[in-house]
């Protein structure tokens, strides 16, 4: 069974996180809450690196095979 996260696309990834940091940047929230979207965070900062190698690695694979052609 797959996490719900694993069908996000980067660009929700990167738009959820970019509205943690906002939010934690603004301050206001208990602890308990704060810490919680700092680890949402990172669960999306991870992804969002998954997505990045990935796509490195078939620009990486496609560049190879335009070579060897």
């Amino acid at each position: 069974m797959t996490s719900p996260d694993a069908e996000l696309s980067y660009e929700q990834a990167r738009n959820e996180l970019r509205e943690i940091v906002a939010q934690l940047e603004s301050g206001g929230q208990p602890l308990e809450e704060s810490l919680a979207l700092w680890q949402r965070g990172e669960k999306l900062a991870d992804l969002c690196q998954r997505w990045l190698d990935g796509a490195r690695s078939k620009l990486d694979a496609a560049i190879a095979a335009s070579d060897e052609s």
